[in-house]
């Protein structure tokens, strides 16, 4: 039986009340060439107002704020916008805001924000679709809508599925590429530009950041042990030395909202 909204919620205030930390830390969600990337291909400038979506620690609405004009990140968990506001301390900027919420609806008029952004979000909301209309709604015509997430592979995406809810049991379900294109098409946006890239880390790194349920660590490892041989996670494991590295697979969609 699918989760309530409610029960959902809590699930995450839970997880990423306990992940702010590590997560904000995490050097591959740091990864300043990966935020550049999307704060690139975003096409973000000095007259850009920006939308970052369940925020997390505002890494990415730091990222845009040192291009854009103003810059606003909307989260659910108190603890994550703690980070957010550290990592705006820390960066010495100005131009950014930061909202306790949730995304369903999102807050805000129609046509509020010249980019409306969510990294590593969507595997996390029990209805992307809606939350990606949400996105669209608040998005001015002209202005581009990001989403960044993990795309697993059609063929390798239940597996992944499987192992990511076990390593956290706030995630729903990642979807592979062509899903999150459908997506798009799917609220009335035009066909996505597609960047992929791998996000690196280490089996003991992510474990050390994540919060499974009993017995959840032990089967994660034997899932990644298993991977080595065929890929069955489709995250490229492989063995350096006494551990398993992997590269999630990621992709960043950006879609230009057209007139109303």
């Amino acid at each position: 039986m699918a989760p309530s909204a409610s029960d959902h919620h809590a699930e995450i205030l839970d997880q990423f009340t306990r992940q702010a930390v590590p997560f904000a830390t995490a050097p591959g969600i740091k990864n300043e060439q990966a935020l550049s990337l999307v704060v690139d291909l975003a096409g973000a400038g000095a007259s850009d107002t920006v939308l970052d979506v369940a925020c997390g620690p505002g890494l990415l609405a730091c990222a845009f704020a040192r291009v854009a004009r103003h810059v606003t990140g909307i989260d659910l968990t108190p603890a994550m916008l703690e980070q957010a506001r550290k990592n705006q301390r820390e960066q010495g900027l100005t131009n950014l805001s930061w909202q306790l919420g949730d995304v369903l609806p999102l807050p805000f008029p129609d046509t509020s924000f010249t980019i409306v952004s969510a990294r590593f979000a969507l595997h996390h909301l029990l209805d992307p679709r809606a939350v990606l209309a949400e996105m669209a709604r608040v998005c001015a015509p002209g202005g581009r809508v990001v989403v960044a997430d993990s795309a697993p592979a059609p063929d390798k995406a239940a597996a992944f599925n499987h192992m990511e809810k076990l390593r956290d049991p706030s995630h729903v379900r990642a979807l592979p590429l062509e899903e999150l294109r459908r997506l798009y098409r799917a609220v009335g946006l035009p066909e996505p530009r597609v960047t992929t890239y791998g996000l690196e880390g280490d089996l003991e790194s992510l474990l050390g950041r994540s919060f499974p349920a009993p017995g959840g660590a032990d089967e994660i490892r034997r899932l990644f042990a298993a991977s080595l041989a065929d890929d069955a996670l489709g995250i490229a494991t492989r063995r350096e030395g006494d551990r398993i590295h992997y590269a999630y697979p990621v992709a960043v969609l950006v879609a230009a909202r057209g007139a109303a």
